[in-house]
């Protein structure tokens, strides 16, 4: 069968009531290509006065990839980013040896209610760049290559597909797709990395006939192609790239290779010597329960 394993994910509330639906890590898929980490968030309705800050945390050894499909936030970090995030454009933070970052409602959106959904994931970075220098880079929705096959409208976010080019940098072979399916519609989705998985963001779809309900994430044999129908308009993402060069470690924010860079980045995190954010004055603390090399 083309389809491995099916993942249902969990539900986990990041503070404040602001409820993810996460895919990966899993007991049984710690990773998909260099994606070691999928949240799924709303869509809800951020009612005016809410609060789904994220305050200033820090990240090592893995890139942050924001998209959003509805609604907006402030992005600020320790390097000096600013920026909107806004639907269809994909935001690609680069943590490296280490960056400070929130995230925030616009200003503009704080008294009024908007919806608010779209995809976090996490890329570990090769063990080269692991502990290379932080960056932030902005590719804006009109920037993004966007391809007709078929019934299916394709949004190459990350890499190559469909014969264009995503114009977002990476470190690795990654895999990064938007498709919208239109109502008894099928696309045919070659093998485009090694390791690829299909979530459905919003309709069920089938994936070779085998059904793959909306939040669930199908990984794909290694070399399959594969035909995407629906019998109804249906949203999805594919995500992949070439495996990891090593495995990783993941406690808290942090991922790494080695177990005592992590002990590292959270003594550097207590000590708030990671950076700041301009403008901030609050941060999430480390966790109580603290990470530990056995």
């Amino acid at each position: 069968m083309n389809v491995q394993r099916k993942l249902t994910g969990h539900n986990k509330d990041l503070g404040g009531g602001f409820m993810v639906r996460r895919l990966l890590p899993a007991v049984q898929r710690q990773s998909v290509g260099p994606f070691i980490f999928f949240d799924h968030f709303g869509p809800v309705t951020v009612q005016p006065g809410a609060s789904h800050d994220v305050r200033p945390h820090p990240h090592i050894g893995l890139a942050t990839v924001t998209y959003l499909f509805e609604g907006a936030m402030m992005h600020r970090d320790s390097v000096g980013s600013v920026q909107r995030i806004e639907p269809g454009a994909i935001n690609w933070m680069t943590a490296g040896r280490g960056i400070v970052h929130s995230e925030r409602a616009p200003e503009d959106l704080r008294n009024k209610a908007y919806v608010n959904h779209g995809l976090q994931l996490w890329a570990a970075l090769p063990l080269a760049y692991e502990e290379g220098a932080p960056g932030f880079s902005h590719t804006p929705a009109s920037a993004i290559p966007v391809v007709s096959v078929g019934g299916a409208e394709v949004r190459v976010l990350i890499g190559k597909a469909f014969g264009v080019t995503s114009p977002v940098k990476t470190f690795s072979k990654t895999i990064y797709l938007d498709i919208q399916l239109a109502e008894n519609a099928a696309l045919q989705l070659p093998a485009l990395a090694e390791e690829l998985a299909i979530y459905p963001v919003e309709g069920d779809v089938t994936v070779d006939g085998e059904p793959v309900a909306a939040g669930t994430m199908a990984t794909l044999a290694a070399g399959a192609t594969v035909t995407i129908s629906s019998s109804a308009p249906a949203r999805l993402v594919v995500i992949g790239g070439e495996p990891l060069d090593a495995p990783r470690f993941i406690w808290w924010n942090f991922v790494s290779s080695r177990k005592e860079r992590i002990v590292q980045a959270s003594d550097d995190w207590e000590a708030q010597a990671m950076g700041r954010v301009g403008g901030e004055t609050e941060f999430i603390p480390l966790p109580e329960r603290k990470f530990t090399v056995s």
